[in-house]
């Protein structure tokens, strides 16, 4: 947690530490936590105990900040935003009430963290959106290549990687999250609303706006991928 927080200057090492203790509290011996559920988690922090607010850290840190980063196309601002929604998630664990998943309700705090990023430094995408584009993809038809956005053998391909990372950029900001957090992340349409703070029917017309688009500008990898 320390490093993580080091460059933040708000004095939550303070905090933190404060809040610790040591010893068995709440039932759960120190240094026991790590093989935890994130609701068990949530609960510990909730008790003052910051070292289960560090194993949520480690556990989310590099999926907040792959998410961040493709957000941005900048990976020292990605590392700054990272730090701010860990800070601004253990100032706000007092109101996690469960309603979500741990990770659906860190994520909100990334995706609003990032568009306030982006809107105070006016980055606008060259893409517009047309809401009256349909709701969902006709059938049968092509999606993001699982190439492209799985965790495939591809991707370590220097050259498609650049390609695609260049190509979600072409995206605008709603656009790109939920292309992430379906194709990359696997969250359901319904665990996307939530993060994203919009309609079931919002995300599935976005996601195929997306879609559509990057099959355009990534056209042979969708044919190289069947």
């Amino acid at each position: 947690m320390e490093a993580l927080l080091s460059r933040t200057g708000c004095g939550e090492e303070r905090v933190l530490g404060a809040r610790g203790g040591a010893g068995e509290r709440g039932g759960v011996e120190e240094g026991a936590v790590e093989g935890l559920e994130d609701g068990d988690l949530v609960r510990l922090c909730q008790e003052g105990r910051p070292e289960a607010f560090e194993v949520l850290v480690n556990r989310y840190r590099s999926r907040v900040y792959a998410v961040i980063v493709n957000l941005t196309g900048n990976e020292a601002d990605a590392w700054d935003l990272s730090q701010e929604v860990f800070v601004k998630a253990w100032r706000g664990l007092g109101r996690f009430e469960a309603r979500s998943q741990f990770y659906t309700w860190l994520y909100r705090i990334a995706h609003h963290a990032t568009y306030d990023w982006l809107r105070k430094r006016k980055i606008v995408a060259g893409v517009e959106f047309d809401e009256r584009v349909g709701q969902r993809p006709a059938a049968g038809a092509v999606t993001v290549p699982q190439a492209a956005l799985g965790p495939d053998e591809r991707l370590g391909n220097k050259e498609v990687g650049g390609r695609i990372a260049a190509a979600l950029q072409e995206l605008s900001p709603e656009h790109r999250a939920v292309v992430l957090l379906k194709e990359v992340e696997g969250l359901s349409y319904q665990e996307i609303a939530e993060a994203v703070g919009c309609s079931l029917g919002t995300v599935m017309s976005r996601l195929f706006y997306a879609r559509k688009r990057l099959q355009g500008v990534l056209r042979d990898l969708y044919e190289a991928g069947g």
